[in-house]
């Protein structure tokens, strides 16, 4: 039974939808048949077409052999023909690649498509021949004659004549028919042909007969192999209308004697085949064709030649083929119907039709598990239809289950409530969370309510809750309370830091910033390295974001010179101070080097404006900002003025010269726009009312005159023409950016003319010219020189990524050419080799002294510049110096996994060699720039120092010493968990080892100290003492109770740690099993071990008076059938309670007055088993 969703067929046709532009509708038979609606554009269908067929249809292929020579005329230009012969057709035509001898062009399709591709290649091909082509034109209906049965005839002719015949299919609407081959040949066939045309013509005649449409196909047989039979048992073509035209007439042509055959044969085929139908209500056709049509397969698999067909909303199906094979058929499926109309049953019942896409569940979950549960199918009718009617089909039993539960479920659903909650469509992600694992959350919780958000593109802040009222408002509370929190994490602060302090404040690893998002709990986000961007975002709760702003802010200030001023500006001017978009504040900020000029956050009601930045800036923008205040203030007035885009850089000028000029003389702030305003062409002029009309005026006059173009010309030697024009006219365009827009046009390469044209403002155009007339004076006094640098130096001259390269290019104004690799280094002599018409074998040799071709770099440009280029690359050479280190010392040096060696090489920027161990060299080389080998040679030397020091003090440090001391003493100097040997080896800094238990080879009674002399001679006073005391000390044996051991040891041993640390002293209680178990030894000095004595021997006198009470106190208390019984207890059972104490176990009697005494004395209170009441 197929699941609610869609099917394979339905996904590539969306497929096919979205990549073509056409309109596909699918209908899907009952016999499991696809038709499909192509609409559109003819191309969009077409291609739809081509693809529909290619991944739907069952396809065939075909191979057709062409000569080699015309496959490129079968592709056509850019494959354009074979593309359209593909959309033509239907099919997919696959040519062999040029390398590919073969000449099979295979061709993927159906067959009426493949047979359409085949005749237009042959047609193809046929023109291309280089031999004889004749079209002979002949009517389509006397095709069939000269083909003969099964075109043996044809082959016949081909195969005698040597010449290639094609003839149209009947699909293909041609009547000329192509022959290709040598001239005598061909006109051979063509004479065979037109005399079997000619025959034909004179002596066949025709008859029209009806036969009905549905029979037609019966007529032509598989693979037209019926009219094939007839053709070649009675000579007579039998023509049938094609299947889209709704004619029934049957042509016959032949010759007239054989016309009657024919008409029999035609009949015959016609009638032997059968229609018949057998009545079936239409909800029982799915059940009769099966899941995936496996009942109906069974049947066409044993009659393959009957057709049947289930039409929509017939209660009938219909079944055509053999008449033997349709009546078993029948048989069949009358059978099937009967047994399905008892086992089966359906009813339609009336659900609103809102209800129904919750009835169906996310992705079919719900009306799925109805129906494996019910075995029923539930068809729903589509949203589109607005119809109510659900209709259940399946077990009669399962259908009244089914219908009741989704009765049920409607019923609840119009008692539920819907509920809409508005959250900020910014949350909505947030609270779905990542691959929804929030929402499940939420869904899990209240499992009885659906939440819906909407579609991101809506734009819509509601979000719709649905299910059991009280449900609903839990679930309601839930999420208000979670956009609470989330309200509260999201705040945001923006702190501006200088770019050059990020990578501080990230800190190693990003070991800074990572603990400041820790400790206050905020989200930091920091812009990209290659991003303009200064600004650093914090988000979460306000109070952590003021906190790991400070943080920042307290990095920056102590990295740098950063001043921090305060303003005061009354807060209704900072609005017109930042300006629209921020762009007045922002051309603040960026003329007084880019200081950070922060304004409280608006609604607060604070006049304080924070300027952050260099000292001399912030003061320079500290004057600019209250200047701006007192203008605004006083009367502000403002200007926007027009002007294109390519002007702006003209009208600032150079360093900002010119618009800085403009602002001096008028005293009026201009404002051009940023990257990031839509409006490009609008500039802002800001001031008092005359300083703005002034600049206005000025300004305006600068725009006309660039807006006057005039055209000029200038000379320039062709030679250096390819200067301005090469990698794309990089020189031009940044002439162009720099001067108002100004177009240079060079004469077209070829007509060697030296004229240019410049056009553009007369202002920019001259300024051009004489930019472009400094460039050739460059290139006239351009000389190039040769600077000889080993190839093995060359990486890194240039630098990560050519970084130095292109620094010194930038430096000196010049171009460096680096030499191609020489490809074999170790064979770079070889002889024979030419260069510039010379035979290097002759006359010439090498001179050894001089730099080989792969080494020379060539720079060009100025010659006083070429030569600090050249020096500035020697500077970069590579140098290598030899330091002495001893060997001993080097895997120190390297450090653990390199890290030692790493680290020294990225400070000083060489590269260290460290010579191999089995060498035994104590020189290490350090290779890098000049500038660097003096530091990294100290800091070398200063790290062989430090390690010699180090080396030393180990020295120092394994001085050993050995003492005796008797193994018995051994534990007590370790001392409980090692706590006293511990306490020696921290306080004296030294190791103290005890000889192993298990090595008999090793003296027992050995300790052995190792560190500084002095200290190991204090750890070993230290010992000795120990030892000392513990052999003043003696041991005594006391007999105690050993029914009184576990009261003295205390709980967890707590009470005779007391007594040990009071007496200092070691008390040993005997082990389980031992035969005195009343023996317990007491160590420690005489007087202390009298004293301990004493103290444990009056303990035992007083617990073990309370054991013999207990003890007596049992022998009454305990039940002799106690005793006696050794069966399993039952768990923890009460006697003698208060409410067992009758023994007849009836509650107390109100009325009696024993029980309840009614006059006025004082009763003694009852003693009772659980003591007295409270």
């Amino acid at each position: 039974m197929n699941q609610f969703g869609e099917g394979e067929q339905a996904k590539i046709c969306l497929e096919i939808m979205q990549r073509t532009g056409a309109h596909l509708e699918l209908s899907l038979a009952k016999d499991q048949g696809l038709s499909i609606m192509v609409s559109g554009k003819l191309d969009a269908v077409m291609k739809a077409r081509k693809d529909i067929v290619a991944r739907l249809q069952t396809q065939a292929s075909a191979t057709v052999a062409i000569p080699k020579e015309h496959h490129r005329f079968v592709i056509g230009k850019n494959g354009e023909k074979l593309q359209d012969l593909e959309l033509k057709t239907a099919t997919k035509i696959q040519i062999p690649r040029p390398d590919d001898a073969s000449n099979q062009i295979r061709i993927t399709g159906t067959k009426e498509g493949i047979e359409k591709a085949r005749h237009e290649v042959l047609l193809i091909s046929a023109e291309q021949d280089k031999r004889a082509v004749e079209r002979l034109e002949v009517e389509k209906a006397f095709h069939p004659f000269i083909a003969g049965p099964y075109n043996r005839l044809v082959s016949e002719i081909m195969q005698e004549t040597g010449t290639r015949i094609n003839i149209p299919p009947p699909s293909v609407n041609r009547t000329e028919i192509v022959f290709t081959g040598e001239k005598e040949q061909l006109a051979q066939a063509v004479a065979r042909i037109k005399k079997i045309y000619e025959e034909k013509k004179k002596k066949t005649t025709t008859i029209a007969v009806e036969v009905k449409k549905s029979q037609h196909k019966y007529v032509i047989g598989p693979k037209g192999n019926s009219l094939q039979e007839i053709l070649e048992r009675t000579g007579v073509s039998v023509e049938i209308p094609p299947s889209d035209s709704i004619s029934e007439t049957v042509i016959l042509r032949g010759e007239p004697e054989k016309l009657g055959q024919a008409l029999t044969e035609v009949y015959a085929k016609a009638n032997s085949f059968t229609v018949s139908s057998v009545s079936a209500p239409s909800w029982l056709h799915r059940f009769i064709i099966g899941k995936k049509g496996q009942n109906l397969a069974k049947i066409t698999q044993q009659m393959p030649k009957v057709h049947i067909e289930f039409t929509e909303g017939e209660d009938k199906i219909t079944l055509e083929g053999p008449t033997e094979d349709v009546n078993v058929a029948q048989e069949q499926i009358e059978a099937m119907v009967k047994d399905l109309s008892h086992r089966m049953d359906y009813v339609e019942i009336s659900i609103d039709h809102k209800f129904h896409r919750h009835l169906i569940g996310k992705s079919g979950a719900n009306i799925n598990r109805i129906k494996d549960q019910y075995k029923v199918s539930v068809r729903i009718p589509p949203d589109s239809e607005k119809s109510n009617l659900i209709r259940i089909e399946g077990d009669p039993q399962g259908v009244q289950q089914a219908k009741r539960e989704l009765l049920e479920l409607a019923s609840r659903m119009e008692n539920e409530r819907t509920k809409d909650l508005i959250i900020e469509q910014r949350f909505h992600r947030t609270i779905i969370g990542q691959k929804g694992e929030r929402i499940r959350e939420i869904r899990d919780k209240f499992p009885e309510v659906i939440i819906n958000f909407p579609d991101p593109a809506q734009k819509s802040d509601i979000v719709q809750l649905r299910g059991p009222k009280n449900e609903v408002e839990k679930c309601t509370k839930y999420m208000q309370k979670m956009v609470a929190d989330l309200v509260e994490n999201s705040y945001s602060i923006s702190v501006p830091i200088f770019k050059q302090f990020h990578k501080n404040i990230i800190g190693k690893g990003g070991a800074n910033i990572k603990k400041i998002r820790e400790e206050s709990n905020t989200k930091i986000d920091l812009p990209a390295e290659n991003s303009n961007s200064e600004t650093i975002v914090i988000t979460g709760k306000r109070a952590n974001c003021e906190a790991a702003r400070s943080r920042i802010l307290s990095i920056q200030k102590d990295l740098a010179n950063i001043a921090e001023v305060e303003v005061s500006i009354p807060a209704k001017l900072h609005n017109s101070l930042i300006g629209t978009k921020g762009r007045l504040i922002r051309s603040i900020m960026e003329e007084c080097g880019g200081v950070h000029i922060h304004f409280p956050v608006e609604g607060s009601g604070s006049d304080t404006v924070v300027i952050r930045g260099p000292s001399s800036d912030v003061e320079k923008a500290k004057k600019q900002l209250l200047h701006l205040a007192e203008e605004k203030q006083t009367k502000s007035f403002t200007v926007d003025i027009r002007a294109k885009p390519e002007y702006h850089k003209f009208l600032i000028g150079k360093g900002g010269g010119k618009i800085r000029k403009v602002r001096d003389t008028t005293g009026a702030r201009i404002i051009f726009p940023t990257a990031e305003d839509k409006d490009q062409d609008l500039i802002a002029i800001i001031g008092k009312e005359d300083a703005v009309r002034e600049a206005q005026k000025e300004l305006e006059a600068l725009i006309q005159n660039l807006d006057n173009v005039v055209e000029d010309y200038m000379l320039v030697d062709p030679k250096h023409h390819r200067h301005f024009v090469i990698r794309r006219g990089q020189v031009l365009r940044k002439i162009a950016e720099e001067y108002g827009g100004v177009m240079v046009s060079f004469p077209r390469s070829g007509t060697q003319s030296d004229k240019l044209t410049l056009k553009g403002a007369k202002e920019c155009v001259e300024a051009a010219r004489k930019r472009i007339q400094e460039i050739i004076e460059d290139l006239e006094a351009q000389v190039t020189i040769e600077c000889a640098i080993p190839q093995k130096f060359h990486r890194s001259v240039m630098g990560p990524k050519g970084s130095r390269i292109q620094q010194i290019t930038r430096d000196y104004n010049v171009q460096i050419k680096f030499p191609d690799k020489e490809e074999n280094p170790g064979h770079s002599a070889e002889p024979g080799v030419q260069e510039n018409g010379d035979d290097a074998g002759e006359g010439r040799e090498a001179d050894p002294g001089s730099p080989r071709r792969c080494d020379i770099i060539v720079i060009s440009g100025r010659k006083e510049k070429c030569e600090a280029a050249k020096e500035a690359l020697e500077a970069l050479v590579p140098v290598t110096i030899e330091v002495e280190v001893p060997f001993d010392l080097h895997r120190y040096i390297i450090g653990q996994k390199g890290s030692g060696i790493r680290k020294m090489m990225d400070e000083f920027e060489v590269n260290i060699h460290v010579p191999a161990p089995e060498l035994q060299s104590d020189v290490i080389a350090i290779t890098g720039l000049a500038a660097n080998l003096d530091r990294a040679k100290a800091g070398l030397l200063e790290r062989v120092r430090e390690l010699q020091a180090e080396q030393e003090d180990r020295a120092l440090r394994s001085f050993k010493l050995s003492i005796t001391v008797d193994p018995k003493y051994h534990p007590k100097i370790i001392g409980r968990k090692g706590a006293v040997i511990t306490q020696i080896r921290l306080e004296h800094d030294v190791n103290v080892q005890f000889p192993d238990k298990d090595d008999g080879n090793q003296p027992q009674d050995q300790i052995t100290i190792t560190g500084y002399e002095k200290n190991t001679e204090a750890a070993r006073d230290a010992i000795l003492k120990i030892v000392g005391e513990l052999e003043q000390m003696v041991s005594e044996d006391v007999p105690l109770d050993h029914r009184v051991h576990a009261r003295i040891i205390g709980a967890r041993g707590k009470a005779i740690r007391k007594i040990m640390d009071e007496f200092k002293v070691d008390i040993r209680f005997p082990q389980s099993g031992a035969p005195d178990p009343n023996c317990v030894t007491v160590t420690g000095l005489p007087e202390n071990v009298e004293e301990a004595i004493d103290h444990i021997l009056n303990l035992e006198e007083e617990y073990l008076a309370d054991v013999v009470d207990s003890e007596v106190l049992q022998v009454y208390m305990k039940s002799p059938a106690h005793e006696e019984s050794k069966a399993p207890s039952k768990g923890f059972v009460v006697r003698d309670a208060p409410w067992t104490a009758s023994s007849n176990e009836k509650a107390p009697d109100m009325s009696s007055s024993e029980e309840f005494p009614s006059f006025g004395a004082q009763v003694a209170p009852k003693t009772l088993p659980w003591g007295p009441k409270r």
